[in-house]
């Protein structure tokens, strides 16, 4: 079955544009204009969309705002499709909750490979099958991690993240590795990727992410979880 896609753009032609050349690379494109347009689809069931790409700049629902409802609807990949290259910018969509962003004028090449790479990180499993940190378990097999018996609701990309520094058992795992092994080789000149999910890891696994005891930070070099 083809890889769907949830193309959420008000620029016709933009939108008849990734349709067309994503149509070419293999995709099942759905393209709709508003944000209203695309809570329908959402609301129908995010099981039905493999990733969604999401313009920031809509005539209704800010794509910000979208994304944080796509978020609480599950975890479906989102990559963030933005004229807006500043960092300040990026960083409100990552901290929204996208798990990446490409910058207009979109290359289709560029963007199938990001989407490429969401999906191998949305679908990668490694042995073992159980990995704990500190009182977190995680379970690879499933791509869920628990605390005390309860839930931890990770995207995707914080669930790989957590898992690397956990197969990592103790030891420090560079910043440049770590952007190799949950993200790709081509985004080591840009660590905002990195410092926006760390923060949002954090958020979600420490009583207090200004002091952390499950994700630590090795200054100058890269992070490890508790031993």
């Amino acid at each position: 079955m083809a890889v769907r896609l949830l193309v959420v753009e008000d620029d016709v032609r933009v939108s008849q544009a990734l349709e067309l050349a994503l149509t070419d690379e293999g995709y099942a494109v759905t393209c709709v204009g508003t944000g209203e347009e695309a809570m329908v689809h959402i609301a129908a069931g995010l099981p039905e969309i493999d990733v969604v790409l999401l313009d920031v700049m809509l005539p209704d629902i800010d794509g910000l705002t979208l994304c944080r409802r796509i978020r609480e609807q599950g975890d479906v990949p989102v990559i963030m499709v933005t004229a807006l290259s500043d960092t300040k910018d990026v960083i409100a969509g990552l901290e929204c909750g996208a798990d990446d962003y490409v910058s207009k004028p979109v290359d289709a090449g560029e963007l199938s490979a990001r989407i490429k790479a969401v999906l191998r990180r949305a679908g990668t499993v490694v042995d073992p099958d159980s990995l704990i940190v500190g009182d977190i378990e995680l379970y690879t097999d499933q791509g869920r991690a628990f605390r005390a018996g309860a839930e931890i609701q990770l995207t995707k990309t914080e669930f790989r993240l957590l898992r690397e520094l956990a197969l990592a058992r103790g030891n420090v795992v560079s910043r440049e590795e770590l952007l190799e092994r949950v993200w790709e080789s081509d985004y080591f000149d840009d660590s905002r990727l990195l410092d926006v999910h760390i923060r949002r890891l954090r958020r979600k696994v420490e009583d207090d992410p200004g002091q952390p005891t499950h994700v630590l930070t090795v200054r100058g070099f890269g992070y490890r979880v508790a031993a």
